[in-house]
């Protein structure tokens, strides 16, 4: 919007954050390192955005904490990974910025006395098979942290609906110990571990969390050290233009009233995508993706995005996501599988009784195929090993699923193959011959049809007591078949931006004072995932690199917007 000439400022700033996960506090803390006066606003009345409900990896390679372990790659080994992934489709500048400013943005967070991080070693790379990708992986994750340690701010954050029962925290690896604990020493050790924790804690009182809670905890304290304000339940109304059509300011609602906030060097959208959109999901996303089944935060409706286009703003990758195959439970939270497509006695299959993919490979893969093939829904199949072994949609191995799961009809149980097929309404010769032929695999070791357990990827989350840890028998009554709807972690489409992280109009020109990062930005993954935090690493890198370019470009000389 603009604004005419006589029209004054409530507040000023030099750089003004929209929207408070991972990027937006990172560029926040970049902006102030950069010695420029930064605001922080956000619309929800939690802080930590999307971030602070997952998991938290960070991927971005070669930074300090890979280069101290000893697990450090050529800039050009980095590149040929993400040219195969990309396939052309990000322009050679962008992933340039992403490739060399990535180990510096996180240079500048462990600076701070609070960010402090691991690297989870043998969480593999997406497709570690391609030139340069690597089944060590190179995610890490924020250190656990105890959230006591925000005072007044600690009832502000973001909660995780993943919160462990009697304050039991786990990191990305204790869990996959923990998923074994039915399986190997290492898993029975786990869990002595975690009910140590829960001892520790209750003697202790502390308020431990871990993955992206543990991460924003860490931003926010880092944040604190700096004097930067957040501003909660304020949410942006309008950007503010000048006549050249450069980006002056935002509006802000905040306590029941309209505040015009100056932003010298720049506005950062980073506001997320358009996960709770319905009308954008509709208009954008492919049919059978189109059903609400995300896990991103409520708050996510795309308003950085329209924001955007409003200004001309160009958009990409608007039909593409995070995907990740989810179950409904039934009190209504989306619960992501991971781990579980690795549960060797199961298969995927669609409606007609059949598999169509790679059941472990990696989500947004397995969602592709499964939108490309119109399998929606698709069906989980399992047996009585499976259930007795493994944890499933947060059930502990050996736990039956709570009533709610058949009384809507997510889950189905039945003594024999034929019988389940009925109830789900397959085929039952063709699931019959689905679960027959796997069988064979699961013998041989070696699945023909489709490859699963051959990648690195695969076999992280799967047994290791087996011949291929993704493949057993499923040949235990009773069996079990669970509705997989197609389910995301956010949107990948968005503004346009360069290697600067400023947003572009549709003919390649600069939106002057508009800068984006995270799901509010075209993804610098194209349609692709590089691994375990490949949705946080690039919102950090470009928020450092948004703010760093914002230091050195003053946009508003003064004049009145």
């Amino acid at each position: 919007m603009s604004a005419g000439a006589q029209e004054t400022w409530d507040e000023e700033f030099d750089f003004v954050v929209v929207g408070s996960g991972g990027g937006g506090m990172t560029a926040a803390l970049t902006a102030a390192d950069s010695g420029l006066s930064a605001l922080v606003v956000e619309k929800g009345a939690k802080y930590g955005g999307t971030t602070a409900i997952s998991g938290g990896g960070i991927w971005i390679p070669n930074n300090p904490t890979l280069r101290a372990a000893g697990h450090d790659d050529s800039p050009a080994s980095v590149r040929r990974y993400l040219d195969r992934l990309t396939e052309g489709r990000v322009p050679d500048a962008r992933l340039d910025a992403y490739i060399a400013q990535g180990p510096a943005a996180m240079e500048l967070l462990g600076r701070s006395r609070w960010m402090r991080f691991f690297w989870v070693k043998g969480y593999a790379d997406y497709h570690p098979e391609y030139d340069g990708g690597r089944p060590l992986g190179r995610s890490v994750e924020a250190l656990p942290f105890d959230t006591r340690k925000l005072g007044e701010d600690e009832k502000y954050q973001r909660p995780n609906s993943l919160k462990g029962p009697l304050g039991l925290w786990i990191t990305a690896k204790d869990y996959r110990d923990l998923a074994m604990v039915k399986r190997t020493w290492r898993g029975r050790w786990a869990s002595v571990v975690a009910a140590w924790r829960v001892s520790s804690n209750t003697v202790r009182r502390r308020h431990m969390a871990t993955g992206g809670r543990a991460l924003v905890a860490r931003m926010r304290m880092a944040l604190k050290d700096t004097g930067t304000p957040l501003w909660l339940r304020s949410p942006m109304t309008g950007l503010v233009v000048g006549a050249d059509g450069t980006v002056r300011g935002i509006t802000v609602e905040r306590d029941g009233r309209t505040v015009r906030v100056r932003a010298r060097h720049g506005v950062l959208l980073a506001t997320g995508g358009f996960d709770h959109n319905q009308e954008m999901r509709e208009k954008y996303l492919p049919k059978g993706g189109r059903g609400n089944h995300s896990a991103g935060a409520v708050e996510n409706v795309g308003d950085g995005i329209t924001a955007g286009q409003a200004l001309g703003a160009a958009l990409d990758f608007m039909d593409d996501a995070w995907w990740m195959p989810s179950v409904r439970h039934p009190a209504g939270p989306v619960i992501p599988l991971v781990s579980e497509r690795c549960i060797p006695p199961s298969v995927i299959v669609s409606g007609d009784g059949r598999r169509f993919t790679n059941e472990s490979s990696p989500y947004v893969n397995f969602v592709h195929d499964q939108l490309d093939g119109g399998h929606v829904p698709a069906w989980f199949v399992m047996d009585a090993k499976a259930r007795a072994r493994y944890p499933f949609a947060q059930v502990l191995p050996g736990m039956p699923f709570p009533e709610g799961f058949y009384g809507n009809g997510t889950v189905h149980r039945a003594d024999s193959i034929d019988e389940l097929a009925r109830a789900i309404g397959v085929p039952a010769d063709a699931l019959g011959d689905t679960v027959r032929r796997f069988n064979g695999f699961a013998r041989t070791g070696t699945d023909t049809d489709f490859g699963r357990g051959d990648s690195a990827y695969d076999r992280y989350y799967g047994d290791p007591t087996l011949k291929n840890p993704n493949l057993d028998v499923i040949d235990k009554a009773p069996y079990y078949a669970v509705r997989i709807e197609v389910g995301d972690l956010g949107t990948k489409g968005g503004l346009v931006c360069d290697e600067h992280s400023r947003v572009l109009r549709e003919d390649g020109s600069v939106i002057a004072g508009l800068y984006a990062t995270g799901n509010t930005s075209a993804s610098v993954m194209a349609g692709e995932y590089a691994g375990p935090g490949a949705t946080i690493g690039p919102s950090i890198v470009f928020g450092h690199i948004a703010a760093r370019h914002a230091a050195a470009t003053r946009t508003d000389p003064g004049d009145p917007a």
